[in-house]
């Protein structure tokens, strides 16, 4: 679930708005946009793959909010890491060769 957006990185440019397939911000005029629906988050990872400035993170739990303590200990390492593992943005590699779910598709 959307947990944060740093506002020391987030630009303000509502990627993240444009990318989340069920509303959970309201953009700001000149500031990061807000977390107002957080409940509706599908944990999708969309708003983060598609931050360019890694300013978001997405906790990885679907169905609970995480606690102010998950929240302070993983926010800081994880922030962009999701892009990281896909291999998105400037000076990342692609990971996409790595994917071997098409081997779940093989007795099909």
């Amino acid at each position: 679930m959307i947990e944060l957006i740093d506002p020391q990185r987030c630009t303000g440019c509502n990627i993240c708005v444009l990318a989340c397939p069920t509303n959970v911000f309201a953009p700001v005029p000149g500031q990061a946009p807000l977390i107002a629906r957080q409940n509706d988050c599908q944990t999708c990872f969309m708003c983060e793959v598609y931050c360019p400035e890694d300013a978001l993170f997405v906790a990885p739990y679907a169905d609970r909010l995480a606690t102010p303590v998950e929240i302070a200990d993983q926010t800081r390492q994880w922030l962009g890491s999701y892009r990281s593992a896909v291999g998105w943005g400037k000076g990342r590699a692609s990971t996409a060769s790595d994917d071997q779910s098409y081997h779940l598709l093989g007795k099909y």
